[in-house]
């Protein structure tokens, strides 16, 4: 019997509006796969992101045909093999590494490493006034580590409300790609004078260029501008850094073949997130445990996560319960 693909979308209330320099959004739109095959069921979850050309209807019709596929008798590699990187391969590559767990082969047992344990991850300040951005950063000031948002508008000023509201946090500085190459000139001097850990994409992914060669006070990591493997070896000569994220790479498989790709190449690794419940992070761990940094507090913005999920406490993230994927 061929195994049977089922897909839903779910929207997840946030406790607070999530704004970045392209927007701001009240809930994570989430897609679930869940991969049948006989008495068991393998689940991934991806988030269809609009900078992608991809909605929850695109997904959805991607995972249609997929599972037409596999009811007709194709193997689930070539399906996967099939389907682009992004959203739609995310959510049934991760269910198919649960659906093997769940027959007896656990992602540890596949990989070869024990479960990762508690991980330090960056909590999110969103893009807002300068003094609600220190009051976020204030009320989060234990964790090592923020990324802080930014856009283009009085950006040092809201990244020095920042560091004074929360003095002992490393800081990942993250235009989402709304900055100039004049204005991340201009932010250098304020740059080097705070624990500016990396600045995470700061000019639009088609117009990096003017980082060829560039000197900088922190490194510069792609994020919008890498997706997969093949993506990385491309953006070697303007970034120090890659963003792996399983919903652009298209599930755990590529994302693990992302960080030895970076690795191979001398660039450091952080791994990241869409807005999202557990179910996105839990394999993404199993990623997050080979980079640099971690950026993973996706459900640390739901009002209610996924039972036995993952919890982040003072900016440490802990891993879902046994049994919750993988």
């Amino acid at each position: 019997m061929s195994p049977v693909l089922h897909a839903r979308t779910e929207r997840l209330a946030l406790k607070a509006p999530f704004r970045i320099s392209r927007g701001v959004k009240t809930h994570a739109e989430v897609v679930v796969a869940e991969l049948r095959d006989g008495g068991v069921t393998g689940s991934g979850e991806c988030v269809p992101y609009a900078r992608y050309g991809e909605t929850a209807a695109s997904v959805h019709a991607q995972l249609s045909e997929a599972g037409r596929r596999l009811a007709s008798g194709d193997a689930v590699r070539d399906v996967l093999a099939d389907l682009p990187a992004g959203a739609a391969r995310n959510a049934l590559d991760c269910a198919t590494w649960d659906l093997e767990a769940r027959r007896g082969r656990p992602v540890s047992q596949r990989l070869g490493r024990a479960p990762p344990g508690p991980i330090p991850t960056a909590v999110t300040i969103s893009l807002d006034a300068p003094q609600a951005m220190a009051a976020a950063a204030h009320a989060v000031r234990d964790a090592p580590l923020l990324k802080v948002k930014l856009g283009a508008d009085d950006p040092g000023e809201r990244l020095l409300a920042v560091a004074q509201a929360a003095p002992t946090a490393r800081l990942i500085v993250d235009p989402n790609e709304g900055w100039t190459l004049p204005v991340l000139l201009a932010m250098a001097e304020p740059i080097s004078r705070l624990p500016v850990a990396m600045v995470e994409q700061p000019l639009p992914a088609d117009q990096d260029g003017g980082l060829k060669g560039l000197r900088y006070p922190a490194p510069i990591c792609a994020d919008e501008a890498v997706h997969t493997a093949a993506d990385v070896a491309r953006v070697a000569d303007r970034y120090g850094m890659v963003n792996v994220k399983l919903d652009k790479a298209g599930g755990l498989t590529e994302a693990l073949a992302m960080v030895t790709q970076a690795r191979d190449l001398g660039l450091g690794v952080l791994v990241g997130c869409m807005v999202s419940s557990s179910l996105s992070i839990a394999p993404a761990i199993w990623a997050a445990a080979l980079a640099d940094a971690v950026d993973l507090d996706g459900p640390w913005w739901l009002v209610e996560d996924r039972v036995g999920g993952c919890r982040i406490e003072n900016g440490v993230l802990y891993p879902p319960q046994p049994g919750f994927w993988g």
